[in-house]
């Protein structure tokens, strides 16, 4: 098999900034070892998507180094430089994760209209692609996130521990969610939210600002960012998952509940009713919300925290939506077979 070359931001398996894209791209990476590709990972710094020149200059160069008829597979957020992939994916067999759009304005449509293939990680990103790039449907494929199979969370009787997991951003929504919480002040609760501080610093203090100034710093904590068991900690003791995001191509941290039968409360964007997904009965395990209206979050969480039939109604749903999940081996066979295809290609220059 022709080995791959894996371009990927240089902050993949940096612990202080966790994401669901590099969790992704990293058991993709591994999974294709395991399944017998040579992958040769090549990080090109910067802080993507944003762009500063010489975040554009290493793309430039790694691309460049890389030989005429390459697999190359490259992280969507180095669209940002759609310009620069373009010109190197004429003579390149280049296929694009696409996590999240970068938007309508962005050069990202170029790159990707250049690529071989492009992978996205919800149907949901993949008809946005086709409706806004007007790019080849043929080229345009889905593989969604897999997860780790995990024991149940047993739950509190009380159902009051809260959980929220993602970095600390405005498009993780931490600010609206405390706002929420605000509502149900009267009674017990305590909300941990996971995720690195340091991406938006000053976006994180207004979180911790607003928690003072409504008196919920003894109840909302922000933890940092959370790896390997200390994350696994902390989905094994919530017993409800929070996910105010603002935008969403999937929701990695859904699947990451529902696989310990952990209900949700999530915005309704995006990829995230297909990552809650449904029962086997038709019952949906969580609560799709409308990401601006923050008295209906606040009327949610008070059902979740007064109505122990409700509780137990929505942990049922997630007990049987949690026998559905997929493992992370589908997601890497999905890629796999269709890397097969792009390699098959005459690639012209």
């Amino acid at each position: 098999m022709t080995p791959v070359h894996f371009v990927l931001p240089n902050d993949i398996d940096d612990p202080r900034r966790p994401s669901g894209g590099n969790v992704y791209d990293r058991r993709v990476s591994d999974g294709l070892r395991r399944l017998g590709r040579q992958v040769h990972e090549h990080s090109v710094h910067g802080p993507w998507p944003d762009l500063e020149t010489e975040s554009c200059r290493a793309l430039e160069a790694t691309l460049g180094g890389l030989p005429d008829g390459g697999l190359v597979v490259l992280d969507g957020l180095m669209m940002s430089a759609g310009d620069v992939v373009a010109v190197h994916a004429r003579r390149l067999r280049l296929v694009v994760l696409v996590h999240l759009p970068l938007g309508v304005d962005s050069p990202e449509r170029d790159g990707l209209a250049a690529a071989a293939a492009v992978v996205t990680t919800s149907r949901w990103t993949a008809r946005w692609l086709l409706e806004n790039y007007r790019l080849d449907e043929q080229r345009v494929h889905v593989a969604t996130p897999g997860v780790d199979s995990a024991s149940p969370s047993p739950g509190s009787p009380d159902g009051e521990r809260l959980l929220c997991v993602g970095a600390v951003t405005p498009v993780k929504g931490q600010d609206f969610l405390v706002e929420a919480l605000h509502g149900v002040r009267d009674l017990e609760w305590r909300a941990c939210l996971v995720g690195s501080t340091e991406v938006d610093p000053g976006y994180s203090a207004r979180v911790r600002h607003r928690a003072e100034r409504l008196g919920l710093v003894d109840r909302v904590r922000l933890t940092g960012p959370l790896t390997g068991e200390r994350l696994v900690a902390a989905y094994a003791g919530a017993d409800l998952l929070l996910a105010p995001s603002r935008q969403e191509s999937y929701g990695l941290a859904i699947v990451e509940a529902l696989a310990r039968g952990v209900p949700v409360l999530a915005a309704d964007v995006g990829g995230v009713p297909e990552s809650l997904g449904l029962a086997v009965d038709g019952a949906r395990p969580g609560v799709l919300l409308d990401p601006h209206d923050v008295s209906a979050w606040t009327a949610a969480l008070r059902g979740w925290l007064t109505q122990p039939d409700q509780r137990g109604a929505l942990r049922g749903a997630a007990s049987s939506r949690r026998g559905q999940l997929r493992g992370w081996d589908d997601t890497v066979r999905l890629v796999s077979r269709m890397l097969a295809r792009v390699e098959s290609q005459e690639v012209v220059a």
